[in-house]
């Protein structure tokens, strides 16, 4: 048949420090029931075992591994996209696993959709735990989109934009063609925590719409960032955040000059606020003077969407919420290191 109906899809694993979990993202790779599939595995300066690991995989002629100094993830993944061969692109973090038919059914959805993306559900498990024995979720986006716009509107402005909408979409759950990729450019490769929201940005906005398979699943393993200092966002990861929501809100009022689209980006920088607050309190002002900006008149005075924070930030303020939890966090951890 042409190779059309059987394009080669490109998995792409960034890794660095991973030994713990690589063995298992790869054969998660290797496991996909789409035959017709290349694997780039992009060692990023690992200090760990996980080189080694990779090259119990060399004797599979699929398997392309790369060694580099450590770039970052966003490098890593540039450089696995200039070997990439594939027709289509799938990500994955060296600590994530995907359902055997995760590619499979999107490329079925994309065959019929060639200038879309595809997108899938995303079981959010503790490291630790069986992922497979969790249920899948299905958020607002499970009914995909013709209007990468509005999509995009939806996702940065959550509550505001209506009840159901926001919500954190993973980078493992898309599947892209390669040629929106080209059009979008590559990832930004500024360390960044945000690197995907940015380039995923761009990669939407470059598309016809989103197509969803129901029956993939991506596996995101999640960590307790209080466990470990260095799970602490530092003053340049915090910055380039900031950086990354800039270039967001100018991808996006390239295509539209709504209120909705500025009130959604109004709501990603107060976002930045509080995250940022009381630790790096000139970032976190920057980026509140930055949403004021956007969306003059509108004051979205809680960012708190859940819980007892939100209850007590109206009384006390969400700075005040915000520092309170600071200092909780920070005793906490150095009792746990001392």
């Amino acid at each position: 048949m042409q190779k059309t109906e059987y394009p080669l899809v490109s998995i792409i694993i960034p890794v660095y420090n991973s030994e713990k979990y690589l063995a298992e993202c790869i054969e998660s790779a290797i496991g996909q029931s789409w035959s017709n599939k290349e694997i780039i595995i992009v060692d990023d300066g690992s200090t760990d075992n996980s080189y080694n690991i990779t090259q119990k995989y060399s004797g599979y002629s699929y398997i392309k591994i790369i060694r580099q100094k450590n770039e970052g993830a966003s490098a890593a993944r540039n450089v696995g996209l200039n070997e990439a061969s594939g027709d289509y692109i799938q990500f994955l973090d060296a600590d994530d696993l995907l359902s055997k038919n995760k590619i499979e059914s999107q490329i079925n959805q994309l065959l019929n959709f060639t200038e879309h993306v595809a997108l899938c559900g995303t079981v959010h498990f503790e490291d630790g735990t069986e992922p497979t024995k969790q249920d899948v979720k299905h958020e607002w986006f499970s009914q995909g989109s013709d209007d990468p716009v509005d999509f995009l509107i939806k996702l940065y402005g959550g509550g505001i934009i209506g009840p159901n909408f926001g919500g954190m979409i993973q980078p493992n759950a898309w599947l892209t063609p390669k040629s929106l990729i080209l059009k979008a450019g590559p990832w930004n490769e500024m360390r960044n925590p945000d690197d995907d929201g940015e380039f995923f940005c761009r990669v939407i906005l470059s598309s016809k719409g989103i197509v969803y398979s129901a029956d993939a699943v991506n596996y995101y393993r999640k960590f307790s960032t209080n466990d470990s200092l260095s799970g602490q966002k530092d003053r340049q990861a915090s910055s380039n955040i900031l950086k990354s929501t800039d270039l967001k809100v100018s991808h996006l009022l390239s295509h539209t000059n709504s209120w909705e689209a500025k009130l959604a980006l109004s709501r990603l920088y107060y976002e930045n606020a509080l995250n940022f607050y009381p630790k790096y309190i000139d970032l976190s002002r920057e980026a509140e003077n930055k949403a004021k900006m956007i969306a003059p008149g509108y004051h979205h005075n809680n960012p708190y969407n859940s819980g007892i924070a939100k209850w007590l930030s109206k009384f006390i303020g969400w700075k005040a919420v915000s520092y309170l939890q600071y200092l909780k966090n920070n005793i906490f951890i150095r009792e746990k290191f001392i």
